[in-house]
């Protein structure tokens, strides 16, 4: 049984930090001697004593032993996983690695079409063909829900030599799907179920909160430990269970998209976080739903503005993460994205607007002070209120999307810019989608829909910000160049 307040690589890193010694290794700034006076204006001159490689008795975070292997240990107990592995570059490399670890060119992976844009990268690294199922929509609140079994087991029937499904559990919005039963039907097929939970790192540790991928079920699950925990910015963990992942093709793999120099300040946070999260876990928790559930309170009561709840299970939404938080604006006649601009002069800075709603994320971080601000900026939004309902949005993920060539042939082909107008059923060359929440509406390989094209405009005449395509005035776009 190991001892969850104990913090090896934590303890390790202040060894090192606090001994007098002459450094003759990376990195230059020698524990922070050379550091630039600017930076330690701003961080003080403490933490880079622990900007520290991979010495003696740290290791490396590739080796199967040492103290980064010890807190990995402790973090697999912690969240319930067989072997837990650090991630330096984000839930992104994770998601990339599991794609590589589980599939090759040509291989057919089915996965959400409202998937993060990591899983495209992992696509066109992989050379594998995305079997795209359609999440559920609801068009009266403008949300892209989960994917369901029905749609799994359809996909599944049509494709019988697929290797793997992914599902993003929860999605931005605190949705979840049935992952236990996806789990099970895929496990029926013998194939791994792969879960993006970068925003669901905390489920583990609270009754209240929706189930983890992996007590589910699972067989992969990716998390963001710094979105809903206490981590630094681009510290992650990759969880697995079981036998269907293949663990010496899952390290090659992200060894592949992991630095060879990882920063052991990212991964000293997720040993911290860890011993946190396993010690303290439920009364922080406890502490974040509270608070929740008390700006929930208040805010439905404010006219013109209505809270996300789970009414009644439907699919592809069978339970809420209660700590997100997204209101709906569209009763003050007014898009999310005008009400996060008189929100930001407010004090108050949301995770994710968007055209009818705005979502904010309420972690172990939050204080009463937060919600009491929140409530408050909400209350002088609806002063704001326009006479004119807004007109309702176009989803791009309510039609079928048709994928005429894998995205790594279409990242390799030769491709031609034309007016936007104009492409129109042709191939896309590009990633492109409104960021956060990086969802991609289209990707390369996929056939340009009217309907996407008219989405991204709305997005981006209604103050959103659209990434990943070379022109981000979206005059123009990237397609394969017809050769015919």
């Amino acid at each position: 049984m190991l001892d969850q307040d104990k913090t090896p690589l934590l303890d390790a890193l202040k060894k090192y930090a606090r001994s007098n010694h002459a450094a003759f290794y990376t990195p230059g700034h020698k524990k922070g001697q050379g550091i630039s006076p600017q930076l330690i204006d701003c961080f003080g001159s403490e933490v880079f004593k622990f900007d520290l490689p991979e010495l003696p008795e740290i290791g490396s975070l590739f080796d199967s032993q040492g103290v980064i292997q010890s807190a990995q240990e402790h973090a697999a107990a912690a969240f319930g996983a067989d072997n837990t592995y650090f991630l330096v570059n984000g839930s992104t490399c994770g998601t990339i690695a599991a794609i590589l670890t589980t599939c090759g060119v040509g291989d057919k992976i089915i996965l959400p079409r409202n998937v993060h844009q990591s899983a495209i990268a992992g696509l066109i690294l992989s050379g594998a063909t995305p079997i795209f199922v359609n999440p559920e929509y609801d068009p009266i609140l403008d949300i892209a829900h989960s994917i369901t079994i029905e749609g799994v087991e359809s996909a599944l029937k049509q494709h019988s030599d697929v290797k793997a499904v992914m599902m993003v559990y929860p999605t931005y919005f605190g949705v979840c799907g049935d992952v236990k039963a996806v789990a099970h039907l895929t496990h029926k097929y013998n194939i791994p179920l792969l879960v993006d939970e970068a925003h669901g790192a905390h489920f583990a540790f609270h009754p209240d909160l929706p189930i983890s991928a992996l007590k589910a079920g699972a067989d992969l699950s990716i998390q963001s430990i710094h979105k809903t925990l206490g981590a630094l910015t681009q510290a992650s963990m990759l969880h697995v269970q079981g036998d269907r992942i293949n663990r010496n093709r899952l390290t090659k793999s992200l060894e592949l998209v992991q630095s060879s120099s990882p920063s052991n300040l990212l991964l000293a946070s997720l040993d911290a976080a860890r011993q946190q999260m396993a010690v303290k876990g439920k009364q922080l928790m406890s502490r974040t739903l509270q608070l929740a559930q008390s700006a929930r309170n208040q805010i439905s009561q404010i006219p013109g503005l209505s809270v996300l709840e789970l009414t009644i299970a439907t699919p592809g939404f069978v339970a809420l993460d209660k700590t997100r938080l997204t209101i709906n604006v569209s009763g003050l006649g007014l898009t999310g994205f005008a009400v996060d601009e008189i929100l930001v002069d407010c004090g108050v800075i949301a995770e994710l607007p968007s055209l009818q709603n705005l979502t904010f994320i309420i972690s172990l971080g939050n204080i009463d002070a937060d919600i009491e601000q929140l409530v408050q900026a909400m209350k002088i939004a609806t002063k704001h209120k326009q006479v004119l309902a807004m007109e309702s949005a176009i989803s791009p993920f309510n039609h079928e999307s048709k994928v005429a060539i894998t995205p790594r042939q279409a990242f390799y082909a030769d491709t031609e810019t034309l007016p936007i107008e104009q492409t129109c059923d042709r191939i896309c060359a590009e990633l492109v989608c409104p960021y956060p929440p990086g969802i991609p509406v289209l990707i390369p390989g996929e056939v340009v829909t009217t309907e996407a094209i008219i989405y991204l405009q709305k997005i981006q005449s209604l103050g959103g910000y659209v990434s990943g395509c070379a022109d981000s005035s979206l005059q123009t776009l990237k397609v394969i160049l017809d050769k015919s």
